[in-house]
């Protein structure tokens, strides 16, 4: 008679319900996160196809009775490809040799030619090693530390100047990492970091939202890194 009965100290507190603004909210902010990157996906590629077939379509033959969506982007894809299989050929390189010779003998266009040729070559070389590594470099002061992408080995004059053991380095801007600025840095003073060049960028362009997990630091750049 009498007794009190205490709540089971084992039993845990049921949390309480989520009520139905916050749940449409949570529902809302959901559908942002599934169809905004698709969305932002498919409407810049929509664009970028949209742009070759205004600067191609014009160059066909007005005998088509309708447009056909993508058409100029699919012939300037082809295109490439054949220029790419004749210049393979013995006629094509006597072409290609011609050519250059004709661009190096114009002050102006020579150096923009060059220039071009050269970053390209660099880029799209299948055994390059441009923007192959992250690195942590300290700027632009002592205690801040920024990402950067090594771009190769410094050689000619600068590595006369500097020495054997630098490194070109380019650190890019946010959100925009296609500007920044080059650096030549000893590789001593570098962190070389575990993640992708891929995850590297994706850090850049959000400003640190999206970080990369699981990684661990790989450490300093070894000589056989560079090699």
């Amino acid at each position: 008679m009498g007794e009190t009965h205490e709540p089971h100290r084992g039993m845990k507190s049921v949390p309480p319900a989520i009520g139905l603004v916050a749940r449409l909210r949570a529902y809302f902010f959901a559908g942002v996160l599934v169809t905004a990157p698709a969305a932002i996906t498919f409407y810049v590629a929509w664009m970028v196809i949209n742009f070759v077939d205004r600067q191609v379509t014009p160059l066909l033959p007005s005998s088509l009775p309708f447009g056909i969506p993508g058409l100029g982007f699919l012939i300037l894809i082809v295109t490439l490809m054949a220029i790419g299989a004749l210049t393979a050929g013995f006629l094509g390189r006597v072409f290609i040799h011609t050519g250059e010779r004709l661009l190096a003998r114009m002050p102006v266009i020579r150096s923009i030619y060059s220039a071009t040729k050269q970053i390209f070559e660099t880029v799209l070389r299948q055994q390059s090693a441009a923007f192959r590594e992250v690195v942590l470099v300290e700027y632009p002061r002592k205690g801040l530390w920024t990402v950067a992408f090594i771009t190769g080995v410094a050689t000619n004059e600068v590595r006369r100047v500097l020495g054997d053991q630098t490194v070109n380095i380019f650190i890019p801007t946010t959100p925009n990492p296609t500007s920044g600025f080059l650096l030549f840095v000893p590789r001593r003073d570098l962190i070389v970091l575990a993640m992708t060049v891929e995850e590297g960028i994706k850090l850049v362009v959000s400003g640190g939202l999206v970080t990369p997990s699981g990684t661990e630091t790989a450490g300093t750049i070894t000589p056989n890194a560079m090699s």
